[in-house]
Protein backbone atom coordinates (compact mmCIF):
# COMPACT_ATOMS: atom_id res chain seq x y z
CA UNK A 1 0.00 0.00 0.00
CA UNK A 2 1.45 3.33 -1.10
CA UNK A 3 0.37 6.52 -2.84
CA UNK A 4 1.93 7.11 -6.24
CA UNK A 5 4.92 9.44 -6.04
CA UNK A 6 3.42 12.31 -8.04
CA UNK A 7 0.30 12.43 -5.87
CA UNK A 8 2.41 12.12 -2.74
CA UNK A 9 4.58 15.08 -3.76
CA UNK A 10 1.43 17.16 -4.27
CA UNK A 11 0.18 16.10 -0.83
CA UNK A 12 3.48 17.08 0.79
CA UNK A 13 3.49 20.46 -0.94
CA UNK A 14 -0.06 21.18 0.22
CA UNK A 15 0.76 20.00 3.73
CA UNK A 16 3.92 22.11 3.99
CA UNK A 17 1.97 25.19 2.91
CA UNK A 18 -0.83 24.37 5.36
CA UNK A 19 1.65 23.99 8.22
CA UNK A 20 3.42 27.28 7.50
CA UNK A 21 0.34 29.35 6.69
CA UNK A 22 -2.24 27.91 9.09
CA UNK A 23 -0.70 25.84 11.86
CA UNK A 24 2.47 27.72 12.86
CA UNK A 25 0.61 31.08 13.12
CA UNK A 26 -2.00 29.40 15.36
CA UNK A 27 0.51 27.91 17.82
CA UNK A 28 0.08 30.71 20.36
CA UNK A 29 -3.71 30.42 20.18
CA UNK A 30 -3.51 26.70 20.96
CA UNK A 31 -1.09 27.34 23.82
CA UNK A 32 -3.27 30.08 25.34
CA UNK A 33 -6.67 28.42 24.89
CA UNK A 34 -5.64 24.76 25.29
CA UNK A 35 -7.75 24.03 22.22
CA UNK A 36 -7.21 23.45 18.51
CA UNK A 37 -9.59 25.82 16.68
CA UNK A 38 -12.50 24.09 15.00
CA UNK A 39 -11.88 25.71 11.62
CA UNK A 40 -8.37 24.21 11.57
CA UNK A 41 -9.80 20.77 12.35
CA UNK A 42 -12.21 21.23 9.43
CA UNK A 43 -9.28 22.14 7.17
CA UNK A 44 -7.45 19.02 8.30
CA UNK A 45 -10.46 16.98 7.23
CA UNK A 46 -10.41 18.68 3.83
CA UNK A 47 -6.75 17.78 3.39
CA UNK A 48 -7.51 14.13 4.15
CA UNK A 49 -5.23 14.02 7.18
CA UNK A 50 -7.57 11.75 9.16
CA UNK A 51 -7.21 8.98 6.58
CA UNK A 52 -3.50 8.99 5.80
CA UNK A 53 -2.91 5.33 6.68
CA UNK A 54 -6.29 3.95 5.59
CA UNK A 55 -6.42 2.33 2.11
CA UNK A 56 -8.11 4.18 -0.73
CA UNK A 57 -10.76 1.46 -1.01
CA UNK A 58 -12.07 2.58 2.40
CA UNK A 59 -11.88 6.30 1.65
CA UNK A 60 -8.35 7.03 2.88
CA UNK A 61 -5.17 8.12 1.15
CA UNK A 62 -3.31 4.84 1.65
CA UNK A 63 0.21 5.97 2.50
CA UNK A 64 3.01 3.48 2.99
CA UNK A 65 4.88 3.52 6.29
CA UNK A 66 7.73 5.45 4.67
CA UNK A 67 5.34 8.06 3.31
CA UNK A 68 3.49 8.32 6.61
CA UNK A 69 6.80 8.99 8.36
CA UNK A 70 7.51 11.88 5.98
CA UNK A 71 4.11 13.37 6.81
CA UNK A 72 4.67 12.85 10.55
CA UNK A 73 8.06 14.59 10.24
CA UNK A 74 6.36 17.58 8.62
CA UNK A 75 3.63 17.72 11.28
CA UNK A 76 6.35 17.49 13.94
CA UNK A 77 7.62 20.91 12.87
CA UNK A 78 4.67 22.62 14.52
CA UNK A 79 2.85 22.31 17.87
CA UNK A 80 2.25 18.63 18.57
CA UNK A 81 -1.40 19.28 19.44
CA UNK A 82 -2.25 19.55 15.75
CA UNK A 83 -0.94 16.08 14.99
CA UNK A 84 -2.74 14.72 18.03
CA UNK A 85 -6.12 15.64 16.55
CA UNK A 86 -5.64 13.17 13.69
CA UNK A 87 -3.20 10.82 15.43
CA UNK A 88 -5.64 8.23 16.78
CA UNK A 89 -7.53 7.98 13.48
CA UNK A 90 -4.27 7.47 11.59
CA UNK A 91 -2.87 4.99 14.10
CA UNK A 92 -4.15 2.92 16.96
CA UNK A 93 -7.80 3.93 16.53
CA UNK A 94 -8.09 2.57 12.99
CA UNK A 95 -5.23 0.14 12.47
CA UNK A 96 -6.66 -2.59 14.70
CA UNK A 97 -9.82 -2.61 12.59
CA UNK A 98 -7.79 -2.53 9.38
CA UNK A 99 -5.47 -5.35 10.44
CA UNK A 100 -7.87 -7.68 12.26
CA UNK A 101 -11.43 -6.48 11.64
CA UNK A 102 -14.02 -8.35 9.60
CA UNK A 103 -14.74 -7.07 6.11
CA UNK A 104 -18.09 -5.78 7.33
CA UNK A 105 -16.40 -3.85 10.16
CA UNK A 106 -13.87 -2.35 7.76
CA UNK A 107 -16.48 -1.22 5.24
CA UNK A 108 -18.74 0.12 8.01
CA UNK A 109 -16.26 2.03 10.16
CA UNK A 110 -13.16 2.91 8.12
CA UNK A 111 -14.75 5.36 5.62
CA UNK A 112 -16.11 7.52 8.46
CA UNK A 113 -12.75 7.34 10.27
CA UNK A 114 -10.83 8.25 7.09
CA UNK A 115 -13.00 11.30 6.44
CA UNK A 116 -12.70 12.56 10.01
CA UNK A 117 -16.46 12.36 10.43
CA UNK A 118 -15.77 9.82 13.17
CA UNK A 119 -12.89 10.27 15.60
CA UNK A 120 -11.83 7.01 17.22
CA UNK A 121 -9.72 6.68 20.37
CA UNK A 122 -7.76 3.67 21.55
CA UNK A 123 -8.65 2.66 25.10
CA UNK A 124 -6.17 0.23 26.64
CA UNK A 125 -4.42 1.94 29.59
CA UNK A 126 -6.05 1.70 33.03
CA UNK A 127 -5.26 3.06 36.52
CA UNK A 128 -3.37 -0.16 37.32
CA UNK A 129 -2.34 -1.22 33.81
CA UNK A 130 0.05 0.80 31.68
CA UNK A 131 3.25 -0.81 30.50
CA UNK A 132 1.86 -4.14 31.75
CA UNK A 133 -1.01 -4.07 29.27
CA UNK A 134 -1.87 -7.73 29.83
CA UNK A 135 -3.02 -6.93 33.37
CA UNK A 136 -6.10 -4.88 32.43
CA UNK A 137 -9.13 -5.30 34.68
CA UNK A 138 -11.97 -3.85 32.61
CA UNK A 139 -14.35 -6.78 32.24
CA UNK A 140 -16.74 -7.80 29.49
CA UNK A 141 -19.39 -10.27 30.67
CA UNK A 142 -21.48 -12.14 28.10
CA UNK A 143 -25.22 -11.45 28.26
CA UNK A 144 -27.04 -13.11 25.37
CA UNK A 145 -25.93 -11.50 22.13
CA UNK A 146 -24.21 -8.68 24.00
CA UNK A 147 -21.39 -8.04 26.45
CA UNK A 148 -21.64 -5.82 29.52
CA UNK A 149 -18.43 -3.78 29.92
CA UNK A 150 -17.36 -2.31 33.26
CA UNK A 151 -14.12 -0.60 34.27
CA UNK A 152 -12.04 2.54 33.86
CA UNK A 153 -9.62 3.55 31.13
CA UNK A 154 -7.02 6.24 31.83
CA UNK A 155 -5.09 8.89 29.82
CA UNK A 156 -7.16 8.16 26.70
CA UNK A 157 -6.04 10.45 23.89
CA UNK A 158 -8.87 12.24 22.05
CA UNK A 159 -11.50 10.75 24.35
CA UNK A 160 -13.34 14.12 24.64
CA UNK A 161 -13.49 14.30 20.84
CA UNK A 162 -14.20 10.62 20.18
CA UNK A 163 -17.32 9.21 18.63
CA UNK A 164 -16.13 5.67 19.33
CA UNK A 165 -13.39 3.69 21.04
CA UNK A 166 -11.29 0.71 20.08
CA UNK A 167 -11.42 -0.66 23.60
CA UNK A 168 -9.73 -3.62 25.27
CA UNK A 169 -11.62 -5.60 27.90
CA UNK A 170 -11.17 -8.92 29.63
CA UNK A 171 -13.54 -11.66 28.47
CA UNK A 172 -11.66 -14.64 29.81
CA UNK A 173 -8.71 -15.87 31.81
CA UNK A 174 -6.01 -13.67 33.27
CA UNK A 175 -3.16 -12.61 31.05
CA UNK A 176 -3.00 -11.68 27.39
CA UNK A 177 -5.17 -14.52 26.09
CA UNK A 178 -8.23 -13.27 27.96
CA UNK A 179 -8.31 -9.82 26.33
CA UNK A 180 -10.80 -8.91 23.61
CA UNK A 181 -10.93 -5.81 21.38
CA UNK A 182 -14.33 -4.10 21.09
CA UNK A 183 -15.57 -1.25 18.92
CA UNK A 184 -17.54 0.86 21.41
CA UNK A 185 -19.64 3.87 20.31
CA UNK A 186 -19.17 6.79 22.70
CA UNK A 187 -22.90 7.46 23.10
CA UNK A 188 -23.82 4.13 24.67
CA UNK A 189 -25.62 4.29 28.05
CA UNK A 190 -23.24 3.75 30.95
CA UNK A 191 -20.21 5.24 29.22
CA UNK A 192 -18.99 8.52 30.68
CA UNK A 193 -15.88 10.68 30.58
CA UNK A 194 -13.80 11.95 33.48
CA UNK A 195 -12.55 15.50 33.79
CA UNK A 196 -9.97 16.65 31.28
CA UNK A 197 -6.38 15.92 32.31
CA UNK A 198 -4.12 18.89 33.05
CA UNK A 199 -0.81 17.94 31.53
CA UNK A 200 2.80 19.10 31.70
CA UNK A 201 2.81 20.03 28.01
CA UNK A 202 1.10 19.51 24.67
CA UNK A 203 -1.63 22.03 25.39
CA UNK A 204 -4.47 21.58 22.95
CA UNK A 205 -4.32 17.78 23.13
CA UNK A 206 -7.24 16.13 24.89
CA UNK A 207 -7.02 13.20 27.30
CA UNK A 208 -9.25 11.97 30.11
CA UNK A 209 -10.61 8.85 31.82
CA UNK A 210 -13.29 6.73 30.15
CA UNK A 211 -15.64 5.12 32.65
CA UNK A 212 -17.80 2.10 31.81
CA UNK A 213 -20.70 0.98 34.00
CA UNK A 214 -22.24 -2.15 32.46
CA UNK A 215 -22.09 -0.67 28.98
CA UNK A 216 -24.02 -2.99 26.65
CA UNK A 217 -22.02 -3.72 23.50
CA UNK A 218 -23.15 -6.20 20.81
CA UNK A 219 -20.96 -9.26 20.39
CA UNK A 220 -20.84 -8.26 16.71
CA UNK A 221 -18.67 -5.32 17.78
CA UNK A 222 -15.75 -7.59 18.71
CA UNK A 223 -13.01 -6.63 16.29
CA UNK A 224 -12.44 -9.64 14.07
CA UNK A 225 -15.46 -11.38 15.61
CA UNK A 226 -13.36 -13.69 17.82
CA UNK A 227 -12.95 -13.14 21.60
CA UNK A 228 -9.49 -13.37 23.15
CA UNK A 229 -7.55 -11.85 20.24
CA UNK A 230 -7.45 -8.26 21.54
CA UNK A 231 -3.95 -8.29 22.99
CA UNK A 232 -2.49 -9.55 19.72
CA UNK A 233 -4.39 -6.82 17.89
CA UNK A 234 -3.00 -4.18 20.23
CA UNK A 235 0.55 -5.42 19.76
CA UNK A 236 0.20 -5.50 15.97
CA UNK A 237 -0.46 -1.78 15.73
CA UNK A 238 2.52 -0.82 17.88
CA UNK A 239 5.24 -1.16 15.23
CA UNK A 240 3.55 1.35 12.96
CA UNK A 241 2.72 3.67 15.86
CA UNK A 242 6.28 3.62 17.16
CA UNK A 243 7.72 4.54 13.77
CA UNK A 244 5.17 7.34 13.41
CA UNK A 245 6.14 8.80 16.79
CA UNK A 246 9.82 8.49 15.88
CA UNK A 247 9.30 10.54 12.73
CA UNK A 248 7.29 13.07 14.73
CA UNK A 249 10.21 13.38 17.17
CA UNK A 250 12.59 14.07 14.30
CA UNK A 251 10.31 16.77 12.94
CA UNK A 252 10.13 18.51 16.30
CA UNK A 253 13.91 18.23 16.72
CA UNK A 254 14.27 19.94 13.35
CA UNK A 255 11.95 22.76 14.46
CA UNK A 256 13.80 23.25 17.74
CA UNK A 257 17.11 23.27 15.87
CA UNK A 258 15.79 25.96 13.50
CA UNK A 259 14.62 28.08 16.45
CA UNK A 260 17.99 27.65 18.15
CA UNK A 261 20.03 28.56 15.05
CA UNK A 262 17.89 31.65 14.42
CA UNK A 263 18.36 32.79 18.03
CA UNK A 264 22.12 32.13 17.93
CA UNK A 265 22.40 34.21 14.77
CA UNK A 266 20.66 37.28 16.16
CA UNK A 267 21.48 37.27 19.89
CA UNK A 268 24.70 39.14 20.72
CA UNK A 269 26.93 38.97 23.77
CA UNK A 270 30.49 40.23 24.28
CA UNK A 271 30.17 42.16 21.05
CA UNK A 272 29.35 39.27 18.71
CA UNK A 273 26.67 36.71 17.88
CA UNK A 274 26.44 33.91 20.42
CA UNK A 275 26.47 31.49 17.48
CA UNK A 276 30.06 32.55 16.80
CA UNK A 277 31.16 31.04 20.12
CA UNK A 278 32.48 27.53 19.71
CA UNK A 279 30.65 26.08 22.72
CA UNK A 280 27.31 27.18 21.25
CA UNK A 281 28.34 25.76 17.89
CA UNK A 282 29.20 22.49 19.63
CA UNK A 283 25.66 22.20 21.02
CA UNK A 284 24.18 22.90 17.60
CA UNK A 285 26.53 20.37 16.01
CA UNK A 286 25.59 17.65 18.51
CA UNK A 287 21.90 18.25 17.86
CA UNK A 288 22.34 18.22 14.09
CA UNK A 289 24.29 14.97 14.10
CA UNK A 290 21.77 13.22 16.36
CA UNK A 291 18.85 14.47 14.29
CA UNK A 292 20.36 13.18 11.06
CA UNK A 293 21.16 9.83 12.68
CA UNK A 294 17.63 9.46 14.06
CA UNK A 295 15.96 10.39 10.77
CA UNK A 296 18.16 7.94 8.87
CA UNK A 297 17.11 5.22 11.33
CA UNK A 298 13.44 6.11 10.88
CA UNK A 299 13.71 5.91 7.10
CA UNK A 300 15.55 2.58 7.17
CA UNK A 301 13.11 1.02 9.65
CA UNK A 302 10.10 2.31 7.70
CA UNK A 303 11.44 0.74 4.50
CA UNK A 304 11.93 -2.55 6.35
CA UNK A 305 8.32 -2.31 7.60
CA UNK A 306 7.04 -1.69 4.07
CA UNK A 307 9.01 -4.64 2.71
CA UNK A 308 7.44 -7.21 5.02
CA UNK A 309 4.21 -8.93 3.88
CA UNK A 310 1.09 -7.11 5.04
CA UNK A 311 -0.39 -8.50 8.24
CA UNK A 312 2.62 -10.70 8.96
CA UNK A 313 4.48 -10.28 12.25
CA UNK A 314 8.24 -9.85 11.84
CA UNK A 315 10.24 -9.87 15.10
CA UNK A 316 13.14 -8.12 13.39
CA UNK A 317 10.86 -5.28 12.27
CA UNK A 318 9.45 -4.99 15.80
CA UNK A 319 12.95 -4.84 17.26
CA UNK A 320 14.00 -2.15 14.77
CA UNK A 321 10.84 -0.15 15.48
CA UNK A 322 11.68 -0.23 19.19
CA UNK A 323 15.28 0.83 18.51
CA UNK A 324 14.02 3.69 16.39
CA UNK A 325 11.43 4.85 18.89
CA UNK A 326 13.90 4.67 21.77
CA UNK A 327 16.64 6.59 19.97
CA UNK A 328 14.49 9.23 18.25
CA UNK A 329 12.43 10.19 21.30
CA UNK A 330 15.46 10.32 23.58
CA UNK A 331 17.24 12.34 20.90
CA UNK A 332 14.56 15.02 20.72
CA UNK A 333 14.71 15.39 24.51
CA UNK A 334 18.41 16.18 24.28
CA UNK A 335 17.88 18.58 21.37
CA UNK A 336 15.15 20.39 23.31
CA UNK A 337 17.39 20.67 26.36
CA UNK A 338 20.19 22.16 24.25
CA UNK A 339 17.70 24.50 22.63
CA UNK A 340 16.73 25.92 26.01
CA UNK A 341 20.43 26.20 26.95
CA UNK A 342 21.27 28.10 23.76
CA UNK A 343 18.45 30.53 24.46
CA UNK A 344 19.76 31.09 28.01
CA UNK A 345 17.26 32.80 30.30
CA UNK A 346 14.98 33.46 27.35
CA UNK A 347 14.66 29.71 26.89
CA UNK A 348 12.85 29.50 30.22
CA UNK A 349 10.23 32.06 29.16
CA UNK A 350 7.00 30.97 27.48
CA UNK A 351 7.26 33.71 24.86
CA UNK A 352 10.00 31.68 23.18
CA UNK A 353 8.81 28.48 21.53
CA UNK A 354 11.62 26.26 22.85
CA UNK A 355 10.19 26.44 26.37
CA UNK A 356 6.89 24.88 25.36
CA UNK A 357 8.52 22.44 22.93
CA UNK A 358 10.79 21.31 25.77
CA UNK A 359 7.68 20.37 27.75
CA UNK A 360 5.84 18.93 24.75
CA UNK A 361 8.49 16.42 23.70
CA UNK A 362 8.78 14.85 27.15
CA UNK A 363 5.66 12.82 26.47
CA UNK A 364 7.17 11.17 23.41
CA UNK A 365 9.36 9.00 25.64
CA UNK A 366 6.27 7.66 27.45
CA UNK A 367 3.47 6.74 25.07
CA UNK A 368 3.56 3.94 22.49
CA UNK A 369 5.78 2.21 25.07
CA UNK A 370 8.24 3.92 27.39
CA UNK A 371 11.96 3.95 26.67
CA UNK A 372 12.37 1.18 29.23
CA UNK A 373 9.77 -0.99 27.47
CA UNK A 374 11.66 -0.46 24.20
CA UNK A 375 14.83 -1.62 25.92
CA UNK A 376 13.06 -4.78 27.08
CA UNK A 377 11.71 -5.50 23.58
CA UNK A 378 15.17 -5.03 22.07
CA UNK A 379 16.96 -7.02 24.77
CA UNK A 380 14.57 -9.97 24.61
CA UNK A 381 14.90 -10.10 20.84
CA UNK A 382 18.68 -10.12 21.04
CA UNK A 383 18.69 -12.91 23.61
CA UNK A 384 16.60 -15.07 21.26
CA UNK A 385 19.08 -14.51 18.44
CA UNK A 386 21.92 -16.99 18.07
Amino acid sequence: MALDQESFELLKTSLDRFIQERLVPAEDIVEDRDEVPGDIVDDMRELGLFGLSIPEEYGGIGLSMSQECEVAYALGRTALAFRSVVGTNIGIGSQGILMDGTEEQKSTYLPAIASGELIVSFALTEPDAGSDAASIRTRAVRDGDDYLLSGTKRFITNAPRAGAFTLMARTGESGARGITAFFVPANLPGLSLGKADKKMGQRGTKTCDVNLDEVRVPAANIIGGVPGKGFKTAMKVLDRGRLHISALACGMASRIQSESIAYAQQRKQFGKRIGDFQLVQAMLADSQAELLAAWSLVQASARRYDDKPAGVSDPEVSMQASCTKMYATEMVGRVADRGVQIHGGAGYINEYKVERFYRDVRLLRLYEGTTQIQQLVIGKHLMRTE
